[in-house]
C-alpha cells in the first residue's frame, strides 16, 4: 500500500502553495500514517514544493511530546518494523479538525487522537 497516493500528493502540494500565499492558512490533515505495533502517528497536511519528499504536519513518536514538524516520506516508507511490518496509512481517517486544532488537543493530551 502506498503511504501517500497521487491524490494526496496533489492536495498536499496545493496546501503548501496556499500556505505560501497565506501564512494564516490552517489546513486539515490530508493523511494519517501510523505504526501498527506502537504509538507513533503522523498527521500530514502538506509537501514542500521544492522537495516533495518532505512532508509537514503533526508528528508523534509515542513519547508523550507530539510536535509540529517535517518528515521525509522516503524515511517513513523505508521503515521496517519487527516481524517485517511497515508503517501504514489509515484508510478510514477522515479529518474532523484543522491541523492547529489537532495540535492543541495533542499537546494537552500528550498524544494524537485522530
Amino acid at each position: 500500500m502506498k503511504l501517500i497516493t497521487d491524490e494526496h500528493r496533489a492536495t498536499m502540494l496545493a496546501n503548501d502553495a496556499r500556505y505560501a500565499a497565506d501564512p494564516s492558512f490552517d489546513p486539515v490533515p490530508v493523511v494519517k500514517i501510523f505504526n501498527p505495533m506502537g504509538a507513533a502517528t503522523w498527521l500530514l497536511c502538506s509537501l514542500d514544493r521544492n522537495d516533495p519528499d518532505i512532508a509537514y504536519g503533526l508528528c508523534d513518536l509515542g513519547f508523550g511530546t507530539p510536535e509540529i514538524g517535517s518528515v521525509r516520506i522516503s524515511e517513513l516508507v523505508s521503515c521496517v518494523l519487527p516481524l517485517g511490518l511497515r508503517l501504514e496509512r489509515d484508510l478510514h481517517f477522515r479529518p474532523s479538525k484543522t491541523l492547529g486544532q489537532y495540535v492543541e488537543e495533542a499537546r494537552a493530551q500528550g498524544f494524537i487522537r485522530a
